[in-house]
């Protein structure tokens, strides 16, 4: 059989970075994947908080 590879894409959340300065409570998380050797940074993308109820910055925590 052959010799399994090392997996390059790994699963990391995201966490909106206005709602702590912010007050409100609970904290919108998202979940995805990232291939580590193409972006070995961390990311930031552009998604919808549904208690600010707006599209807000999201930085991945780990």
């Amino acid at each position: 059989m052959a010799k399994k590879k090392k997996e390059a894409r790994q699963v990391i959340h995201l966490e909106c970075t206005e709602q702590r300065d912010s007050g409100v409570g609970g904290m919108s998380r998202y979940t995805t994947q990232k291939n580590k050797k193409n972006t070995p940074g961390r990311i930031e993308l552009r998604k919808y908080n549904p208690y600010l109820r707006r599209v807000t910055l999201h930085r991945e925590i780990k």
